[in-house]
């Protein structure tokens, strides 16, 4: 079903399912697998490979080139799952490099003016609300709800369940399980996202005191991180202590230790 005014290469490859919308243009090296909704004036470009049951809104642009002064339009890739919503205007870029790939799971909803840049990895069940802008390179968790016009650098990685507060800025990892607010804060655990996912009260107790001890108590966070590891065997807090050890941009800071309205997003740091 492709509407007469689309223009879609004769080389391109669609499951036979697949709906092209009016004025929608999609390129040569572009596939997508079956039940996909594309709606009018979108555009799907460059080494895109897309999976199954995934709808495209007026206007959104998947698989442009990266916005990097150092890509020479090179074979780069754009690798998307199933079941994801890519909502008008939102924009999606492939790599930066030939056999790379900027990688979208499944269940995903990148809402309106969104963007995804190069060599982003985001999990499955991410929400980007409105104007929420990833650089490139950044990774993003399972179940992370990203809110409307945030900003996160290049780089960065955002931990599963983790979720920005409108507005908020990042130069820092995100841990697992926190909420961000204002530049590189933190102002807890989210406890709605962990009750909602089927942590038990004592998990989530657990990693109240978790976060006590690794933000709140004072310690030099690698001081905190090595008693945590004696203290805590759970698989959930090692999940949030193996994401800290393993940062290499600093970790986000409770909003108790930082001077209102949170710290610079251009000088991440390490413990």
């Amino acid at each position: 079903m492709i509407h007469p005014t689309a223009i879609v290469h004769p080389e391109a490859q669609l499951h036979p399912t697949v709906e092209i919308g009016p004025y929608a243009v999609i390129d040569a090296q572009v596939s997508m697998g079956p039940g996909c909704r594309v709606g009018p004036h979108v555009y799907l470009t460059g080494r895109t490979r897309i999976g199954a049951n995934n709808r495209f809104y007026a206007g959104c642009v998947v698989g442009e080139a990266p916005q990097d002064v150092k890509y020479n339009d090179e074979p780069a890739e754009l690798r998307m799952g199933d079941n994801n919503l890519v909502r008008e205007g939102a924009t999606v870029h492939r790599s930066a490099r030939a056999g790379e790939a900027t990688v979208i799971g499944s269940n995903n909803f990148l809402m309106v003016n969104s963007h995804v840049g190069h060599n982003a990895v985001l999990g499955d069940h991410v929400i980007l609300a409105n104007g929420a802008l990833l650089a490139g390179h950044v990774q993003v968790g399972d179940h992370a709800f990203i809110s409307g016009n945030c900003l996160v650098h290049q780089f960065v990685r955002v931990g599963t369940l983790a979720i920005m507060q409108g507005g908020a800025a990042i130069s820092r990892d995100l841990p697992p399980f926190t909420i961000a607010r204002w530049g590189n804060g933190m102002c807890g655990l989210n406890a709605v996202g962990l009750r909602r996912a089927g942590f038990n009260p004592a998990q989530r107790l657990e990693l109240k005191k978790l976060y006590h001890l690794l933000f709140r108590s004072g310690e030099n966070l690698s001081a905190a991180l090595a008693r945590a590891r004696q203290e805590f065997s759970s698989e959930p807090a090692r999940v949030l202590l193996d994401f800290i050890a393993s940062a290499k941009r600093g970790v986000c800071r409770d909003i108790s230790r930082m001077p209102r309205g949170g710290g610079k997003i251009d000088e991440p740091d390490i413990d």
